[in-house]
């Protein structure tokens, strides 16, 4: 498209990153922007409702702003961080914006919302313990620009975390390969899994630290070349495994800031019934499966194999506690679950969806905790929640993704 320059007043935030303006009538959501900034900004994307464009030159600053720390951060680089441009404290201010805007709008609930730091990212760098890479056609790695498929080649991520840093990707060629994750465990566990292109061999380099090789076969399933693969995560006195790039929080302090914020909402007791849907790994079962005791039960659903096998292993030694593999959409019924006294969901970024919103209310649980990596879908099923009995009763956000516009929230709905 014919490059198209504009200068805006930028308004409020919005979800995903961005902040919203307009022009002549129309909506112009602009990144790389501040609230109440004047900038000069160039359109990227033209429909027929709305525009998109990148701030590229600042007029009028906002007080928030700061120099990003990272040099691939900012227009037609890097699109891993939204947020670098403002402190962390107006970060965590404007991510509590979104999530009150999302639930005004969508669920109808008026509330402000304060998100909490996540302990363990000094300065809101060094956190991410999964960095997925992705290949340039000479092996060089890089991390994707945004909403693009191009890649911008980099040296170092300043929001990976130090024991990804020292595997030293970035420094290496990786001839075949599409993509690239490097992962560093809380056990002192590192592994890299690669992606070869179609038909191709991956020349894996040496590393400048130890860490197993993995071979991603697509879908989630990945081989071990180099080493078992498994990692070690602890939590309290809890140690998990996570068989290879299966899911665990990506922040080193959010699965302990987490667990402790579901289970005071769900606030177990001895010989209860719960229910841990999207397990995973089995994180919050366990700590429920601890607080219902012997003579309760936690029934875990997870729809990957691999999640499925590690939470076996890691509730092992808490008989009360079952895991099986499906979809929750019918697994439910497949496992003739009829009810509930407590149901704690963490569902992917699409969220629930109203027919599970709706299967979940009819096991009549008394308290149910939602955890969310996206405030739109939450809010959504929040209002669905509402209708069939279960208003919002309290809520917490937390920063487990600073630099970035994603924001983690718990919430607590008791039966009306």
């Amino acid at each position: 498209m014919e490059q198209v320059s504009l200068e805006l007043t930028v308004g409020p935030v919005a979800h995903g990153g961005w902040c919203v303006a307009r022009h002549e009538g129309r909506v112009v959501f602009v990144r790389h922007a501040l609230p109440g900034e004047r900038v000069r900004v160039e359109v990227t994307e033209e429909t027929t409702r709305f525009l998109r464009a990148d701030a590229v030159e600042i007029l009028e600053a906002s007080p928030d702003r700061v120099v990003p720390p990272c040099p691939y951060a900012g227009p037609g680089r890097c699109g891993g961080c939204d947020w670098q441009h403002a402190t962390l404290e107006a970060q965590r201010r404007l991510k509590g914006e979104v999530v009150a805007e999302q639930l005004r709008r969508l669920a109808r609930v008026e509330r402000e919302v304060v998100v909490e730091e996540v302990p363990g990212a000094k300065d809101g760098l060094g956190w991410r313990t999964r960095v997925q890479f992705a290949a340039l056609p000479d092996g060089r790695l890089g991390l994707r620009k945004h909403r693009s498929h191009d890649i911008q080649p980099i040296d170092a991520c300043l929001i990976a975390h130090p024991e990804v840093e020292a595997v030293g990707a970035e420094g290496h060629e990786w001839p075949g390969a599409v993509a690239v994750e490097v992962i560093a465990s809380a056990g002192g566990d590192r592994a890299v899994v690669v992606a070869p292109r179609p038909r191709r061999s991956v020349a894996v380099p040496d590393l400048d630290a130890d860490a197993s090789i993995l071979l991603d076969q697509g879908k989630g399933r990945t081989v071990p070349r180099r080493g078992s693969g498994v990692l070690r995560e602890r939590v309290g006195d809890r140690e998990f495994r996570v068989a290879g790039s299966g899911f665990w929080q990506v922040h080193p302090g959010a699965a302990e800031t987490l667990l402790d914020a579901v289970l005071t909402y769900a606030a177990p007791e001895p010989g209860e019934w719960a229910l841990d849907l999207y397990c995973g790994v089995g994180l919050f079962a366990a700590g429920l499966a601890e607080g219902v005791g012997a003579e309760g039960a936690v029934f875990g659903l997870e729809s990957e194999s691999a999640a499925v096998r590690d939470a076996r292993a890691n509730l092992r030694d808490l008989p009360q506690a079952r895991v099986e593999r499906g979809r929750v959409e019918e697994a439910l019924d497949r496992f003739q679950i009829e009810r509930a006294d407590l149901v704690v969901v963490d569902p992917p970024r699409t969220g629930l969806g109203r027919d599970v919103v709706d299967r979940i209310a009819s096991l009549t649980p008394q308290r149910i905790v939602y955890v969310s990596c996206d405030p739109a879908t939450l809010a959504r099923d929040l209002a669905w929640l509402a209708e069939r009995g279960y208003p919002l009763t309290d809520l917490r956000a937390f920063d487990a993704f600073p630099m970035t516009h994603h924001v983690e929230c718990v919430a607590l709905l008791t039966r009306a």
